[in-house]
């Protein structure tokens, strides 16, 4: 594990000692998603030098927050996945999610989106996933090159990195997503402009934009020194 320790007997200390390394929290955001082979980690955190992503791993496993698991049937890798203790962290990782989008508008350069990025920003905009029990509709949700699904039935919202098929509605959006799920952009002015595409329904689209709204804290600039 990390050398870095803060000599203090502190249950935030010990956490940050566990998950404060760089791409720890983002290796842990995309194996909440589902389990994944090493290969796909490489390929969803773009930039992350090998070696690292090894020594990540290893300790995530040392601590007991992940696990190696047998490859599916046909396959000769082993995928990794988040343990019980490892899933704890669930609700830690949407706060911070949550806390994180308040601050942001448009992408920094170079910054892009991942399948495993939109499933968490929209499972936090889930929050807690009710909704009526007599809803039943599949939405394909479409950012940059990613595409994901996000389902309303049985009375849950649940969110797959897998493709729609046959969707009810299908929503084509870029990082205003961003502003649509903070309420700063409505699902009228969103299509309007051209900031959203939708193909079907627009009243589904209405009811995925009230939803999943998630009312962000304005993020408030220091005040310039005089």
């Amino acid at each position: 594990m990390t050398n870095q320790h803060y000599g203090q007997f502190c249950g935030l200390a010990r956490a940050a000692e566990i998950v404060g390394q760089r791409w720890t929290l983002l290796i842990l955001r995309d194996l909440s998603v589902g389990p994944r082979r090493y290969s796909d980690l490489v390929t969803g955190l773009p930039g992350i030098p090998t070696n690292t992503l090894a020594s990540r791993l290893k300790d995530l496993e040392e601590e007991g927050l992940i696990t190696r698991a047998a490859p599916p049937a046909g396959e000769r890798t082993v995928v990794y996945e988040l343990t019980p203790r490892g899933a704890e962290l669930g609700p830690a990782l949407d706060a911070l999610s949550r806390w994180g989008a308040g601050g942001m508008r448009t992408p920094r350069e170079g910054e892009i989106v991942t399948t495993s990025s939109i499933v968490a920003a929209l499972r936090v905009a889930a929050g807690d996933g009710v909704v009526p029990e007599d809803w039943d509709t599949t939405y394909a949700v479409h950012v940059g090159e990613v595409d994901v699904q996000l389902r309303m039935s049985g009375g849950v919202i649940t969110v797959s990195a897998s493709p729609a098929e046959n969707p009810d509605l299908t929503i084509i959006a870029g990082p205003q997503i961003r502003d649509l799920l903070a309420g700063e952009l409505d699902p009228q002015t969103a299509v309007e402009t051209g900031a959203v595409q939708i193909e079907g329904d627009p009243a589904l689209f209405d009811r995925f934009a009230a939803t999943l709204r998630v009312p962000y804290s304005p993020h408030v600039p220091a005040p310039a020194e005089v």
